[in-house]
């Protein structure tokens, strides 16, 4: 049995999923992101192992066929994947491990992990998302449309996840987040991993 618990995390693009999830990591101890990989180029500021793993196509698809990845999926032309040994590794050594996937990767992972805690971050408005993705200044209005629909197909698929957090305040939604993390680690079946030996001085 894993001691560590696996959360996914979506959210469409402009939500603000990798700030609450870095915020999370950096306040939380025995948190932990995976690392994806990814088939798209690196961008301006972005360290390969760190943001992502970034490998050609075809080393990607070596790794489909070696059935590397717990998940993968096709976004915006490029390919995303998480690995399925690091993943297990972390687990297994009592972190709990964040993915930070689309509703894609979300529903192969649950498929194959129906004990993850599937968390959706929501945009506090239309108006706020569209703000935010316009906001970073790397596209032009025509990506930024074809963003802004992704977006709103991404969230059309709320309601396959356990938690909705919304992402007005973020000091708020990292408090949920936080929550959510921590309400996980009194359940039962994580307990069993991490006070056995407490539960079997108490009962002998």
């Amino acid at each position: 049995m894993n001691a560590g618990t696996l959360y996914i995390v979506a959210a469409p693009s402009g939500a603000g999923k990798t700030s609450l999830v870095k915020s999370l990591v950096e306040t939380t101890p025995d948190v932990v992101v995976s690392v994806s990989h990814t088939t798209r180029p690196r961008r301006p500021g972005e360290r390969d192992g760190v943001h992502y793993h970034f490998v050609s196509p075809d080393a990607f698809a070596r790794m489909i066929a070696e059935d590397a990845f717990l998940e993968q999926a096709q976004v915006f032309g490029h390919r995303y994947g998480t690995s399925r040994a690091a993943v297990m590794s972390q687990l297994q050594a009592g972190r709990d491990v964040v993915l930070e996937i689309d509703w894609q990767g979300a529903r192969q992972v649950r498929a194959l992990w129906p004990d993850s805690a599937t968390i959706f971050i929501l945009p506090p408005s239309r108006q706020a998302l569209r703000e935010r993705l316009a906001g970073r200044g790397q596209d032009g209005p025509e990506v930024i449309e074809q963003r802004m629909a992704a977006a709103l197909n991404e969230l059309s698929h709320y309601a396959e996840f356990d938690y909705l957090v919304v992402n007005d305040q973020f000091a708020v939604a990292l408090d949920a987040l936080r929550a959510i993390v921590i309400a996980q680690r009194q359940r039962r079946v994580a307990q069993l991993g991490r006070q056995r030996e407490l539960l079997q001085s108490l009962l002998s």
